[in-house]
């Protein structure tokens, strides 16, 4: 197929989706640009204006994610318990934005803590449910392109919440309270977008009622090829660190403390611009091909990062840490869409951001520790072989789980 036909596909498939997966996506976006112009400066309005101490903000961030990965769990099972998914998400958005207004009116770290706390709770709840309702609104032929235009349009939001932060905090001449004043704008905008704009379809006639999906029962029926995806996003998340650590590299290359932030800028552009595009290659290529690509990615990327000098090594590191991300993070969640039952999907989501939400803090705790120990090298170079080894894992079973996926398609 050349890049024309390449090309044509992708804008059918692009006006194909459902109108509500095009308001799911942008949900996501506003209220992502809202919480990463708020997330982008609060460690340093807690110390700088707050007083608070590094650990602090340490606790701060390690609760609050710990919280949401929790949260997860319980609102995806009770989705699939009664039988709905939009109200649920419509929830977690609407904690959310009523957190936004805490920010800028908050006198003491407590406030914040509380405020960071609720906010988590809510992206505990709505996520879940949200991934489900993404599921069962998309057409099965559509679901990898579904997914991956959502996560596209969500990493938009992850990079332009942060560059509206700096160009607020310029026009109000540094006024931190200025600027999450504004961010209760978008945060409205998305809970309103969901409240209006996305209809939950109708459950399918004779589907299966859940009474207690976190059971040892029904979570047995979700099988073993769901399962072996679990592993796998376990296994592979403990390859992909906090991106933090992409900041400090860029720091450690000798990038100017006002534009390390634009680290993140470059990563999250490079993941918007991919996603979408893997996702639709998903719908008529094999998955797991695609996931093992994203794996060879990562392993680029920890080794320029590790080993190639000077801000030009830190730039192309970053551009294929992003790729990667584009590669893996909506194709995942596409992968436990398939392999999952329809009515244990909101179940399915919650278990998967559990154990990744995990792998992800004992991760990030590895790489600091190397890091701190041995030099930022080993940090990168440990993330690659934690890759390698979830691509031999992956290899002879990537038939299996095409098969799980197909089956889960046809539901």
């Amino acid at each position: 197929m050349n890049e024309r036909e390449t090309s044509a596909d992708g804008a059918r498939r692009w006006r194909r989706l459902p109108a509500g997966i095009w308001a799911l996506g942008f949900v996501s976006l506003l209220m992502d640009v809202s919480s990463e112009m708020i997330h982008a400066l609060l460690p340093l309005y807690l110390v700088v204006g707050l007083g608070a101490t590094a650990l602090t903000v340490g606790v701060i961030e390690g609760i609050a994610e710990a919280t949401a990965a929790i949260t997860k769990v319980f609102s995806g099972a009770l989705s699939d318990r009664i039988g709905r998914r939009k109200e649920l998400a419509a929830l977690g958005y609407g904690l959310a934005a009523l957190t936004k207004p805490v920010f800028p009116l908050a006198s003491s770290v407590s406030w914040l803590v509380a405020a960071r706390f609720v906010d988590r709770v809510g992206k505990g709840i709505r996520g879940a449910p949200r991934d489900a309702l993404i599921a069962d609104i998309s057409p099965p032929e559509l679901r990898g392109a579904s997914f991956g235009l959502r996560q596209s349009l969500d990493t938009v939001g992850a990079f332009l919440g942060p560059l509206m932060a700096i160009g607020l905090m310029w026009l109000f001449v540094d006024d931190f309270k200025s600027v999450f004043w504004v961010a209760v704008i978008p945060a409205a905008l998305a809970f309103g977008l969901i409240l209006f704009a996305v209809r939950e379809p109708a459950r399918p006639a004779g589907l299966r009622k859940v009474r207690s999906p976190l059971s040892r029962d029904e979570l047995g029926r979700l099988g073993a090829v769901y399962w072996w995806v679990v592993a796998v996003g376990g296994v592979f998340t403990l390859a992909r660190f906090s991106e933090a650590f992409l900041i400090l590299r860029g720091q450690e290359a000798g990038l100017a403390l006002m534009l390390v932030p634009l680290v993140m800028v470059v990563m999250n552009i490079a993941y918007a611009l991919s996603a979408y595009p893997v996702g639709v290659a998903s719908d008529r290529m094999n998955r797991v091909s695609l996931l093992i690509l994203g794996m060879v990615l990562l392993i680029g990327a920890d080794l320029v990062l590790a080993f190639a000098p000077g801000l030009a090594g830190v730039l192309g590191g970053v551009v294929l840490w992003g790729l990667h991300m584009g590669f893996t993070q909506g194709l995942l969640a596409t992968l436990v869409a398939d392999a999952a039952p329809a009515e244990l999907r909101g179940t399915a989501f919650g278990m998967f951001n559990l154990v990744t939400g995990g792998a992800l803090l004992a991760a990030s705790v590895i790489a600091g520790a190397l890091w701190q120990g041995f030099g930022y090298q080993w940090t990168f170079a440990v993330g690659a072989g934690f890759c390698v080894l979830t691509i031999a894992g992956l290899i002879p079973l990537r038939r299996r789980l095409q098969n799980g996926a197909e089956r889960g398609a046809a539901q």
